[in-house]
């Protein structure tokens, strides 16, 4: 049996440290990983806002693509670009260990919020909250992979902007100049990493097994399932957070308008054993709250 497992991945920092990771995990278990780097669509338009470029899955299509097609065995994912419905045939083959999952603000020397100020992000979900809290605030788009949007902020007149803590912490980009902002909801599977592979690939699904890490694929899981049945999209300005505590799992997780003036969140715990379908029992309470109604104008315009 070949032991050389051809890996996916899209050719930013972040992404070839997340496939070598996956690799030396590979490595650990015997086998021979060869990276394959591709750009996906959505590496390749920087301007227009994700939600206005109408594609499910913008930074996996290409992978998908590819992997269907067989010239790659496996791709690595960031899970939270991942929409919840995977393409026909293909599986998920591992999660991994989770890592920071919080939003941080990277600013130049910011000593009050209270004034107007501008902030960038490229995620709907991270604007609606930011301007929940500070609707005096303007926020504008910020795209590009980490960095990228770090060279722009740097060439800015912005007083921050909004990224995700694990990819910096990942390629040892994290500055001193951030805070943590732990108000703020993350997207369903922040921090998380997603091996896929065909469903008709048993060598490559056997070869997964031992790397993943099933209390993370349990909470991420949960999260997905909320954003599925909101039928929210990778882009939807929806957050959810699972983290597993003795024997029970807590939700946290919440929709928002565009401009952070309508929010419906929730917080709820269920024993392990109740984890079955409680995704989606979240989110059923969020669409009565009034969430279905709000849901249906975001489906207007995103």
């Amino acid at each position: 049996m070949s032991k050389t497992i051809r890996i996916g991945t899209r050719d930013s920092e972040l992404a070839l440290w997340q496939a070598h990771k996956v690799k030396s995990l590979l490595e650990r278990e015997g086998y021979n990983p060869i990276l394959k780097p591709v750009k996906s669509t959505g590496d390749l338009n920087l301007e227009q806002p994700l939600y206005e470029m109408g594609i499910t899955g913008i930074f996996t299509k290409t992978l998908d693509v590819a992997l269907i097609k067989g010239d790659i065995d496996i791709a690595v994912h960031s899970m939270k670009d991942v929409p919840t419905a995977l393409p026909k045939g293909v599986v998920e083959g591992a999660v991994l260990p989770r890592a920071n999952t919080s939003d941080i603000l990277i600013h130049k020397g910011l000593n009050d919020f209270d004034s107007e100020k501008t902030i960038a992000t490229g995620s709907l979900r991270r604007k609606a909250q930011w301007l929940s809290k500070y609707p005096n605030h303007e926020v504008v788009n910020l795209r590009g992979n980490v960095n990228t949007r770090l060279q722009k902020l740097d060439d800015s007149n912005w007083a921050g902007a909004i990224f995700a803590a694990a990819g910096l912490e990942r390629i040892d980009l994290k500055p001193d100049n951030h805070i943590e902002l732990d108000w703020m909801i993350p997207a369903p599977a922040q921090g998380a990493m997603l091996v896929v592979t065909m469903d008709s690939n048993a060598r490559c699904k056997t070869a997964l097994e031992p790397i993943n890490h099933a209390e993370t694929a349990l909470a991420v899981k949960v999260e997905r399932e909320f954003l599925k049945t909101l039928e929210g999209g990778c882009t939807a300005p929806i957050g959810a957070l699972a983290t597993v505590e003795a024997n029970e799992l807590r939700l946290k997780a919440g929709l928002y308008s565009l401009d952070g003036k309508e929010s419906y969140t929730l917080e709820e715990t269920t024993p392990l054993e109740q984890v079955e379908g409680f995704g989606k029992r979240c989110a059923e309470l969020v669409l009565k709250q009034g969430g279905d109604r709000l849901m249906a104008e975001l489906r207007k315009v995103l």
